[in-house]
């Protein structure tokens, strides 16, 4: 009996969009071609977006009535961004097998920019370089133009933060290491954001890359709109209502994805702010006190410029031992809670070794640290998460709230959570987290956020082991403060009855039928040889 055919699989817009526009980049990097393809996509989004509320003024219904079209300042009363009619995308897509379609482009970025201030310096102007093919272009805009991406259907569906987030993610995985400067996995910050839980206030990031930690927190905001209700009028204006971003990046070319990026959401990115000294050198809001830090820093930079900042008035927990300058994991620590208010907490990524580190005073940092109440939970992450690292890494949760109240019931407790067995392969050098979206009962995310938010409530929380522990500060003072998960958990119940020599039993029968498997491929490669040399002497 034949076999009945599978039902073919739709795929996801964004996977089709990337397959198309990959397969034009011929000799182009990556690098290079992703400020191509992403620069289009906005540009085909505000094109949308602008024609949607073209319609509407030039129907003159309503609040509309008597409105001019081309009137841009019509445009910023809506906070949509206004096209002038040689910058949209119908006009474009026109022009897209001309051979002047670089230039075009080019143009319109340009005039785009000069229309509305808050994108000046950030759109891409590389379209009309030799090294892009004018035909590859081209086609480009004719796959970005099968894709709504800006009407009131499509942002509802959030078609364009898929594909946006999509190709981020994409472009990340072709460029491999590089590609870990400007992007941090989806899933880390998940599970950050999800930890942390940003209902309102101010959230900073001082390495923000292409801004995944503020969209992020967007998609938390819109995920809780049910908290806000009675309190909030419009529901679709929600984040900006209840949360303000405060970021700072070093790389200009990434600081320009993430005002795209920012710019595509609607979030005001007016507070993220652009230098080449970095956040260290030029902090960019040196009197910022956020409720949320939500970072990934740069893992063990050794290029930081600590020598310059030996005497720093953030070192608040090293006075006498400031962060060694050939590391900056405990300079981003103190730089955290330097802008934390009174109340705030912090959730960010650092290197594990930073959990046990003794190198240059390290360690009396972090059992300062510890002592005053700072830490509040350790997260001990799967390997294969980041593109640009194999160095195994971790979540640190800081909370001010803490260490200023001596009474706070939380006060001599740190949460340990070791999530190395978590998540699953995506390919053979990637893994992620799961976070329920394909499999409800595979969520690794919310296993992980709700064992710590059960852990604060100090309600139905309890120890596992070999995957959490409620540890006492007195007991961490007794490991010399390191701060390693695997010291405090345990191993899981059910290694408690391991079997040593059964085990070893299984391991031994293991290796001898390899043993006789790579006798036998021995004798076979011996044999194909002895064919080899008879046909050669023939």
């Amino acid at each position: 009996m034949a076999k009945a055919k599978k039902e073919a699989k739709e795929q996801p817009v964004e996977q089709v969009l990337w397959a198309a526009a990959d397969k034009l980049r011929k000799n182009m990097d990556a690098a290079e071609y992703k400020h191509i393809v992403l620069g289009l996509i906005f540009l085909k989004y505000i094109s949308d977006n602008f024609y949607e509320l073209y319609q509407k003024l030039e129907a003159g219904e309503g609040d509309y009535a008597g409105a001019d079209p081309d009137d841009p300042f019509e445009y910023r009363a809506e906070n949509v961004f206004y096209v002038p009619p040689q910058a949209r995308w119908d006009y474009l897509r026109g022009r897209a097998k001309l051979a002047t379609i670089g230039k075009d482009v080019d143009d319109a970025m340009d005039s785009i920019e000069k229309d509305n201030p808050s994108l000046k310096g950030v759109l891409p102007k590389e379209y009309a370089k030799e090294k892009l093919d004018k035909q590859s272009l081209g086609g480009l805009i004719d796959i970005v133009s099968t894709v709504a991406l800006g009407d009131s259907v499509s942002r509802s569906n959030d078609v364009l933060g898929r594909v946006y987030e999509y190709f981020l993610g994409q472009f990340a995985l072709a460029e491999g290491k590089k590609g870990g400067q400007f992007y941090t996995p989806r899933c880390v910050v998940e599970l950050l954001v999800e930890m942390l839980e940003p209902y309102e206030g101010r959230v900073f990031d001082p390495c923000c890359g292409s801004g995944g930690m503020f969209v992020q927190s967007e998609k938390f905001i819109e995920a809780h709109a049910d908290r806000y209700n009675g309190n909030v009028k419009e529901i679709d204006k929600l984040f900006e209502s209840v949360v303000s971003v405060y970021g700072q990046e070093s790389n200009q070319t990434t600081w320009r994805l993430c005002k795209m990026n920012l710019a595509l959401r609607g979030i005001d990115s007016s507070n993220v702010k652009w230098n080449n000294e970095g956040s260290f050198l030029n902090d960019a809001h040196p009197d910022l006190k956020a409720d949320f830090v939500i970072a990934n820093p740069p893992f063990n930079d050794s290029d930081w410029s600590g020598e310059l900042l030996r005497t720093d008035g953030r070192w608040q927990y090293s006075r006498e031992t400031p962060p060694p300058a050939g590391n900056a994991n405990y300079a981003w620590i103190q730089h955290f809670i330097y802008h934390l208010n009174p109340k705030g907490t912090a959730g960010f990524v650092l290197a594990k070794g930073s959990l046990s580190t003794k190198t240059n005073g390290e360690d009396k940092i972090r059992k300062a640290l510890v002592d005053a109440g700072l830490v509040d939970c350790i997260v001990n992450l799967p390997t294969k998460l980041f593109l640009n690292t194999q160095i195994p890494a971790c979540l640190w949760f800081l909370s001010r709230a803490k260490e200023s109240d001596p009474h706070h019931p939380r006060r001599d407790k740190i949460l340990f959570i070791d999530a190395r067995n978590m998540g699953k392969l995506i390919n053979r050098k990637t893994r992620e987290l799961t976070n329920g979206l394909e499999n409800q009962e595979e969520n690794d995310i919310r296993v992980i956020a709700d064992t710590y938010h059960t852990w604060k409530a100090g309600q139905n929380y309890e120890d596992v082991p070999g995957y959490c522990k409620s540890a006492l500060v007195a007991d961490v003072a007794a490991l010399d403060y390191v701060l390693t998960p695997g010291r405090y958990i345990g191993l899981p119940d059910d290694e408690d009855d391991f079997d040593f020599s059964e085990r070893v039993q299984t391991l031994t029968s293991e290796l001898e039928a390899q043993m006789a498997e790579g006798i036998s491929l021995d004798e076979r490669i011996r044999e194909n040889l002895s064919k080899v040399e008879v046909i050669s002497n023939e």
